[in-house]
């Protein structure tokens, strides 16, 4: 039986360990280890869940727990996919999040994923870190 929690407060190598045994690590920065702490330390809602001492997925937001919740991260280990883990991390942001919508970007692989579980595709835009508001 697996054990979800709330809270940020993780061990960094942890983390990082469970990203890159998901995919989600191959659209992080794992390697660069200031960016990670600074993006698990700012998420104001984060869930985790465990199976015993091992970390098996983490779901990263940010919410202002009455409009918006934005997920931005969603990762479950390899190992550990296809048992409705990633359903219950949602699930679980959701109702930690209160009346607020929850919004996020899926991967080119998981498109095909989310809509399965509920959500519906909207209007998004994307301004890239590298991009400037012209």
């Amino acid at each position: 039986m697996l054990d979800y929690r709330i809270g940020n407060d993780l061990d960094l190598d942890v983390v990082i360990g469970l990203y890159r045994a998901s995919t989600l690590g191959e659209r992080r920065p794992v390697d660069d280890r200031a960016r990670m702490r600074a993006m698990l330390d700012h998420a104001n809602l984060v869930v985790t869940a465990w199976d015993g001492e091992r970390l098996v997925g983490i779901a990263r937001s940010l919410s202002d727990f009455s409009f918006c919740t934005y997920l931005s991260d969603l990762a479950v280990d390899l190992a550990y996919q296809r048992r409705g883990i990633g359903k219950e991390l949602m699930r679980r942001t959701q109702e930690a999040g209160g009346p607020a919508t929850v919004y996020l970007f899926a991967a080119p692989s998981a498109t095909e994923y989310y809509p399965h579980v509920g959500f519906a595709a909207g209007s998004g835009w994307v301004l890239r870190a590298n991009e400037q508001v012209r």
